[in-house]
């Protein structure tokens, strides 16, 4: 007699207790079982001591949670489908009509994007200001400003600001801090207990996941009225992130230090031998003693002396856009392509001309910028592909 419908979805046999193994169990989840109408009804969303919805939370998502909590010095963590969405989480949350957003001029350029579209139609205004200049800053908090953004160091051009500074300025008047943490990835320094920010939030598409095959994004703090404001607009806007993404990420996390300290070994040696190459006016990496704000990057990662796995350079104005365009295209190793922190090295070309940050303002040479993004490959054999680019970019166009 064969099994109905009924039979194979309701099948007693339920697997032991007991079975343990080096990575977490994977739990996929909408509906979510309750023993009984009492137990529905007692269960609340808002913590972490059952379920009750798959988007609330599974045993996969809340372990990958109190992990970065625990990464960042902070309490609490929320989970979102990208960086962009963890940096739009705050800003929803926090902002309504009539509020205003300070953003360093330096930053992730699609926060920029946001504060100039949704944010704007939502009537929430917003101001740049000079990330290197904590009296610039400290000069536009105004009455109005509910929420200011930091970052270290700036996304393309490398600066590290006093985030210490900035912090100080902005808990004087009460605004609340937050850090795009994503370059520190936890590990450089300790956003909440040395640079004494209010929320810290991670692109995990970058270093935790490691592969660039995962989009998520996190918010960690540490106080618990903070979160729930947080938390109550993640309810409402409806973000959750897949189990199997979540689990990559768990997979990935307990070899993030090693990986990071490859990444930031490999771009220091890189970055150095650029020093001493004629082509370049200007190597921007936080830990070289003549990259802006290096003595703030000493000051807050010296302890750790960690610097993760990215710089850039500026080519001297007499390589045009062209010559460092046939640059990037000889390079073989490195790949032409956004994001970072994964296995293989990437590169970006950036016309400072396009470039409106107060820092770039002061630059006493102009050209054009290149980021890179070092990856796993053996080093060497990256400085190689490196010299001959370079070499190839000095040849005449076919």
């Amino acid at each position: 007699m064969s099994l109905s419908s009924t039979d194979l979805i309701h099948h007693p046999y339920t697997p032991p207790e007991g079975f343990d193994a080096p990575q977490p169990a994977v739990h996929k989840a909408s509906t979510v079982y309750f023993k009984d109408v009492a137990a529905m009804r007692a269960r609340d969303w808002r913590s972490k001591a059952g379920y009750t919805y798959g988007l609330h939370g599974t045993p996969t998502t809340f372990l990958l949670e109190e992990r970065l909590a625990a990464l960042e010095g902070g309490t609490e963590c929320l989970l979102v489908p990208s960086g962009l969405a963890a940096i739009s989480l705050v800003s929803f949350a926090l902002l309504k009509r009539g509020d205003e957003v300070l953003i360093p001029d330096n930053a992730y350029g699609p926060n920029k994007a946001l504060a100039t579209g949704e944010l704007a139609n939502f009537g929430i205004t917003h101001r740049l200001y000079d990330a290197m200049n904590p009296q610039d800053l400290h000069d536009k908090l105004s009455e109005r400003t509910r929420l200011v953004w930091l970052e270290a160091p700036g996304s393309v051009t490398m600066e590290f600001p006093d985030l210490i500074a900035l912090v100080a300025a902005c808990r004087a008047r009460g605004v609340t801090t937050a850090l795009d943490n994503t370059w520190g990835a936890g590990l450089a320094f300790d956003p909440f207990a040395a640079a004494g920010v209010d929320i810290s939030v991670h692109a995990l598409t970058k270093y935790p996941s490691g592969g660039g095959d995962v989009l998520m994004g996190s918010v960690v703090t540490r106080d618990e009225a903070l979160h729930l404001k947080l938390k109550l607009c993640h309810m409402r806007m409806g973000w959750g992130v897949g189990a199997n993404d979540a689990e990559s990420v768990l997979r990935s996390l307990p070899s993030l230090p090693l990986r990071y300290v490859a990444h930031d070994r490999s771009a220091r040696e890189l970055a150095r031998w650029f020093e001493g190459r004629e082509e370049i006016v200007q190597v921007l990496h936080p830990a070289l003693e003549d990259s802006p704000g290096h003595a703030h990057w000493r000051a807050l990662c010296g302890p750790q002396d960690l610097a993760a796995g990215l710089f850039s350079v500026v080519f001297d104005a007499r390589f045009g856009i062209e010559a460092v365009d046939r640059f990037c295209d000889g390079l073989g190793l490195f790949k032409l392509g956004y994001s970072w922190g994964g296995p293989v090295s990437l590169v970006v070309p950036y016309d400072i001309g396009l470039m409106r940050d107060a820092s770039v303002s002061r630059w006493p040479h102009k050209g054009t910028l290149v980021r890179f993004s070092i990856g796993l490959e053996a080093v060497q054999d990256l400085r190689a592909d490196l010299a001959q680019a370079l070499e190839g970019m000095h040849a005449e166009p076919a």
